[in-house]
């Protein structure tokens, strides 16, 4: 009874996805070395503007990966070929209408992007140029979205690992061959985007085909159509998106709040900043083998397996977590020298380690909460956790402690990270008191067809 919900169960999701997610910066790195080798700093600079647009823009539609995930999981947990199936050609549907609406809207996007991030004037026409064709990848990325979320929802953490690792590749590749052979420039790198993120995209798809083979139940459309199933789709997806947006919004005021305190500040925050992306590379992957864990125990109406799943994902999260605050502890100031060479920076982000040794402790709990919930697909107790944490707790902090520079900002930060973590425990505890901890709108377990 308890193999579904194993440490090697969590591990078996957890370690492909942790793989991935660190294979995230490396892309960037590449881009970067390809473009920063051209013969004007305009490339490099234009590349970076496109890149952190894109980064917006694609970030914000990430809920497409847990919207699916939580869905899948809990289908996969009730045994329904059919409804899997069917969840992911109407999440393929979300992805094209989406998509032609990017595509459709991209001139307008482009300026005003190019308009509030105001770069001169030879950067922002090869900016531009680098946006309207990358924007074609739009597609391809969302599907991704979709597949991964699809994946991870059915336990399986290699698959996603191998459309991530079959991006890299060949958008390194192309990189190389397009900037460096071609000489295509910032085009070149946007078309090796475009051309990578549609080959994941059919290897993801070769893979649904094959994996689907094997598991009993066909696609009916009368499960696509179905117009409960499609207002529970989307009612967790626009859930999941206001809180992505109320995500986004937080790490975009700790940026902003540093560059008004200098360029210095912000410099030393960019570095304290890694120190986060890194911790959640290995929470994220812990966070997704519990929505899928969670969500398959909801799927077979498990409560006994819904325990233990969170009880497993907990044990891993906190251990990793306090590694996190060990190793930050340890090797913070080494890894804050590797990060910057100037003695300005360096001295603030030592003065800032601190808060970067607990922030492992108190960011573990709404990471460990967001898998949970997500499983669940309670997005709407995310999104009202979310928004409460950023605007009226996050914000009004900043406001109240802005004496105190950015230490204040970063005690704000965290505090903010905390009341997303506490927010979501306590409704977790009111849910399962009143023995509410399937979410009503969760369809009836349908069983495998013999």
């Amino acid at each position: 009874m308890n193999a579904p919900y194993s440490h090697r169960a969590v591990w078996r999701i957890a370690a492909p996805l942790i793989l991935s997610n660190v294979t995230v910066p490396l892309l960037g790195m590449v881009d970067t070395a390809v473009v920063g080798h051209m013969d004007r700093p305009a490339y490099l600079a234009a590349v970076a503007v496109g890149a952190m647009v894109f980064g917006f823009l694609f970030t914000g539609f990430n809920f497409l990966r847990m919207g699916t995930t939580g869905l899948a999981a809990q289908r996969h947990g009730a045994d329904d070929g059919d409804g899997l199936r069917a969840l992911l050609v109407q999440s393929l549907l979300v992805v094209v209408a989406i998509s032609a609406v990017l595509i459709a809207l991209q001139v307008p996007i482009a300026r005003l992007a190019l308009r509030l991030l105001t770069p001169d004037p030879e950067v922002a026409a090869l900016a531009a140029d680098y946006f309207h064709v990358r924007i074609w990848a739009a597609p391809a990325v969302l599907a991704n979205f979709a597949l991964v979320g699809w994946f991870i929802g059915l336990g399986n953490g290699r698959i996603p690992l191998a459309i991530m690792l079959t991006v890299n590749v060949i958008n390194i590749a192309l990189d190389l061959l397009f900037v460096l052979v071609f000489g295509w420039g910032v085009m070149g790198v946007a078309a090796a985007s475009v051309i990578a993120e549609f080959s994941g995209l059919a290897m993801g798809l070769w893979l649904v085909a094959r994996m689907l083979r094997g598991w009993p139940g066909r696609l009916r459309r009368e499960r696509v159509v179905e117009a409960a199933s499609l207002r529970r789709l989307l009612s967790v997806n626009s859930a999941l998106f206001v809180r992505t947006l109320s995500l986004m919004f937080a790490f975009g005021f700790l940026t902003a709040q540093g560059a008004r305190l200098g360029s210095t500040v912000l410099a030393a925050n960019a570095v304290l900043l890694q120190f986060v992306f890194l911790l959640s590379y290995a929470l994220d992957g812990f966070a997704n083998a519990a929505e899928a864990l969670v969500g398959r125990a909801l799927g077979r109406r498990d409560l006994d397996g819904f325990r233990l799943a969170l009880r497993r994902s907990m044990q891993w999260t906190v251990g990793a977590a306090l590694v996190f605050s060990l190793a930050f502890a340890l090797g913070g100031i080494p890894l804050i020298h590797l990060l910057t060479g100037i003695d300005e920076v360096r001295e603030i982000a030592r003065a800032h380690l601190p808060w970067m040794v607990i922030a492992p402790l108190i960011c573990l709990w709404p990471f460990l909460y967001d898998g949970v919930f997500v499983g669940a697909t309670r997005a709407r107790e995310m999104r009202d956790t979310m928004l409460v944490a950023t605007f009226l707790v996050y914000v009004p902090a900043w406001y109240a402690l802005q004496g105190f520079g950015n230490h204040g900002l970063w005690a704000a930060f965290l505090l903010f990270m905390g009341v997303r973590g506490l927010g979501l425990h306590l409704w977790l505890a009111h849910l399962l008191r009143q023995g509410r901890w399937l979410d009503p709108a969760q369809e009836p377990a349908r069983a495998r067809p013999d």
